[in-house]
């Protein structure tokens, strides 16, 4: 138990490193700007690489609808998350109920430290940027208000940045 919470708070910092890395990279995008809250989808180049660009929701952040395992659920993009944290009430959608004993995982939140269940999500689909088996924690009824696509998504990526006010993937 105490390796796990040793490895969260190596997470949370590293994702901390990573987040102010995206705030202080050069605003270097050529990419077309999407709708608020919306995701557009650019073609893709001759390499072969597709990518995004999210712009910011009404309320100042990046928000985006994802498919997984083929059922769509919305997501807040949360740098700051090491993993893909799900609400129950979206997991159960998915169909995924884990017991109480599966609850081992402590999370620590701007409310408090909670148990999670950790799963994993057998593919995750932003914008047609596709990645598979991906780790991810069912968090307890009233815990979290909305899903977080977190870093186990992001780093599988090729890259991510944040540049000229707007989130960019690309695969």
């Amino acid at each position: 138990m105490r390796s796990i919470i040793v490895f969260a708070g190596l997470m949370v910092a590293a994702a901390g490193l990573v987040a102010s890395w995206l705030d202080n990279s050069p605003a270097t995008s050529s990419q077309p700007a999407a709708t608020a809250a919306a995701v557009a989808t650019v073609a893709p180049a001759s390499s072969g690489r597709r990518s995004i660009t999210i712009s910011r929701d009404r309320r100042g952040h990046f928000a985006v609808e994802a498919r997984v395992d083929g059922r769509r659920l919305d997501f807040m993009v949360d740098t700051g998350a090491s993993v893909i944290a799900l609400t129950a009430t979206d997991a159960r959608r998915l169909g995924i109920f884990p017991s109480f004993n599966e609850y081992r995982a402590q999370v620590r939140t701007a409310n408090g430290t909670v148990k999670a269940a950790p799963v994993t999500l057998g593919s995750v689909d932003v914008g047609g940027l596709v990645v598979r088996d991906v780790p991810a924690l069912v968090m307890p009824e009233n815990a979290l208000g909305e899903n977080l696509l977190g870093l186990a998504y992001l780093t599988r990526l090729k890259r991510f940045e944040y540049a000229g006010g707007k989130l960019v993937l690309e695969q």
